[in-house]
């Protein structure tokens, strides 16, 4: 027997766009402009296991950027929404912009820029914030640092939990994100029937059943249809 959904939650699913709109570009964006390496080569085990100190100074990279970037609009308005709702973030970003934003609940799937950790099966993780790793910087078990973010071959972070709370929520927010990042993108789909399900993306192939497309950018959309869930939960609009 499924849980019953709380009309009080709303989940987000939020991808790379939502971020790009604050000037982090996408990973494809980050990839495919820095010096011309392949994902492979800078995100995936066996790039580390050829090439650690290419792929450590790539993620150096991207911490520095994500550090500097700033919450948009999206952002503070997914945040806002904690007024009213119990709110639960699911994202695919490496980012910390929804909690920068406010956010108290985000759950990263893919990991996270700001920590690291070691190489070993123990998986010590330590909060390095904008701080780069170097190579011969080592965690207390002796191996050597890494971004703690999943690279492509290894486990997605946290599935089972993020789908309990798509299950129980009374809306669902995907933003952001084309859904074409597996297994991620199979969240959606535990989304129940009588759930309000709404997808904000710039195009989309082929659209999650039962949801509502709304064309445009997440920081165009998304403040208003905050304010509309706020208003219907006799909060205040977002300023």
């Amino acid at each position: 027997m499924k849980p019953e959904i709380q009309s009080n939650k709303i989940v987000i699913l939020s991808g790379s766009g939502i971020s790009a709109e604050s000037g982090i570009p996408t990973f494809r964006d980050a990839n495919g402009l820095w010096h011309n390496y392949s994902w492979e080569a800078v995100a995936s085990p066996a790039g580390w296991r050829a090439h650690p100190e290419v792929v450590l100074e790539f993620y150096n990279e991207r911490r520095k950027h994500a550090a500097e970037a700033l919450p948009n609009i999206a952002h503070c308005a997914i945040a806002a929404l904690e007024s009213a709702y119990e709110v639960v973030v699911i994202t695919q970003n490496v980012d910390d912009l929804h909690e920068r934003a406010g956010s108290t609940h985000v759950i990263h799937v893919h990991g996270q820029l700001n920590y690291a950790r070691g190489t070993s099966d123990a998986r010590r993780r330590y909060r390095i914030n904008a701080a780069p790793i170097l190579m011969g910087q080592l965690c207390e078990d002796g191996t050597q640092l890494r971004p703690d973010i999943v690279w492509f071959g290894e486990d997605v972070e946290y599935m089972t939990e993020s789908r309990r709370h798509i299950e129980t929520a009374a809306k669902v927010l995907v933003v952001g994100t084309s859904l074409s990042v597996f297994p991620a993108a199979s969240l959606v789909k535990a989304a129940r029937g009588r759930a309000e399900k709404i997808l904000i993306a710039l195009e989309m192939d082929k659209l999650p059943f039962g949801f509502k497309f709304m064309r445009g950018k997440a920081g165009s959309i998304v403040p208003f249809l905050c304010e509309r869930w706020l208003e219907e939960a006799g909060k205040h609009k977002i300023t």
